[in-house]
């Protein structure tokens, strides 16, 4: 295909297509944090991130890469392009990370299949043999909406309900911009553990397990995933919901694992608590984007806001690397959220919360930061990038 010019195409509020200079772009100011961020303690050497590709995972990556000069192993499921069709912005994400990886002379590998499967699972262990070995690290940072059980073949798909009874709140009408109500009705029995299924700890769980199996975890190996907890206002929704029951059980497989390698190789299983930012997942989630959107103002006008880059290099530095002291809360979590949740920042964003119209969204909120921040998922609206120029959009991964 010959360069072509991108522009933003959208179903509803989501992309439908992404732009390559754009997330090139995205990837290259991460890189520049992580490397400006180079605290100079050694930190894990061989790491292995299953969802890498955009995200806290595709953070956690370059932090680990660029910040401390790790060999890296992303595992995601991503589209690529296909004639005239953009690939999606993951993919695009990781060529730009390849790519400049290469030129860094680090290495970085990747492997684009369904995380869930037994058959990515092998590919995996067979790379981590043959270029990491042993793994020092594993970061679990998938985010999906389904998932094929490799032991049944049956597949859950995951509901943001509440438990109990109905919720209703508000947030922003993504399409047209209104602030309105909502009420959602509560999930079945069968949608929460459908959810559990898909968000909870079992395929992290199945991972870790696989390489120990094999050998190929080093003495001292640490693994995390990653979960949120977040105001009492998103908790009906999030917390205290489908979502939440998922994460306990993310929760307690993190202890289990713990326990497994702390007796066998001396390492820690973690789940780090990450502070709320705009994601494709967040933004499908009824009142989060409010709270993002009053979120933000907040924390610039207090000089605290992060986004995911920022939190994975502050993982790294204070939790991760070499003569850090992991301090964890009363249940064992890393917390990355201290910063959204000081009662300061949270005093701020309620105290807006009840103020909020459609009329003056935009002048008590930061929605279109939100917008923006959205956007410059997909590889659009962002600085520097001429989108009337034309552009390479069938790249390799190889």
């Amino acid at each position: 295909m010959p360069p072509q010019i991108v522009k933003r195409r959208s179903r509803g509020f989501i992309c439908v297509n992404a732009h390559p200079e754009g997330c090139r772009r995205n990837v290259e100011r991460q890189i520049a944090v992580a490397s400006e961020a180079r605290p100079g303690p050694a930190a894990p050497r061989n790491v292995l991130v299953i969802g890498a590709s955009t995200g806290y995972g595709l953070a956690s990556r370059i932090a680990a890469a660029w910040g401390y000069d790790a060999r890296t192993l992303g595992v995601f499921f991503e589209r690529p392009p296909d004639g005239d069709k953009t690939a999606t912005a993951g993919y695009y994400n990781t060529v730009a990370l390849h790519e400049r990886a290469k030129r860094d002379g680090l290495f970085a590998a990747s492997i684009n299949g369904d995380a869930f499967s037994d058959a990515c699972k092998r590919e995996t262990i067979a790379a981590v043999r043959r270029e990491l070995a042993p793994l020092d690290l594993i970061i679990y940072s998938l985010a999906s909406p389904k998932r094929v059980h490799p032991r049944t073949g049956v597949a859950h798909n995951s509901a943001l309900k509440p438990i109990g009874q109905p919720f209703s709140s508000r947030t922003i009408e993504l399409d047209s911009e209104k602030v309105v109500g909502v009420t959602l009705g509560p999930a079945t029995e069968k949608e929460i553990a459908d959810t559990i299924a898909v968000m909870g700890g079992e395929d992290w769980r199945m991972w870790i397990e696989a390489f120990a199996a094999e050998g190929l975890l080093a003495p001292g190996a640490r693994t995390l995933a990653y979960t949120y907890i977040g105001p009492e206002v998103t908790w009906p929704i999030y917390r205290d919901g489908t979502i939440g029951r998922a994460k306990q059980d993310l929760e307690q497989t993190a202890r289990s694992l713990d326990a497994t390698l702390a007796a066998k190789l001396g390492g820690h299983a973690w789940v780090s608590v990450n502070k709320a930012v705009v994601t494709q997942a967040s933004a499908a989630i009824p009142v989060v984007p409010l709270y993002l959107s009053l979120l933000s103002r907040v924390m610039r006008e207090k000089g605290v806001e992060e986004y995911p880059i920022e939190q994975a290099c502050r993982l790294f530095a204070d939790f991760l690397a070499e003569g850090s002291a992991p301090v964890t809360d009363e249940a064992g979590r890393i917390r990355l959220d201290d910063r959204e949740m000081r009662a300061d920042v949270q005093a701020g964003v309620a105290a807006l919360w009840p103020q909020v119209t459609t009329e003056n969204l935009r002048a008590l909120t930061n929605f279109a930061q939100f917008q923006r921040d959205f956007r410059n998922l997909f590889g659009f609206e962002v600085k520097g990038v001429d989108y009337d120029e034309p552009v390479e959009t069938d790249l390799s991964l190889d």
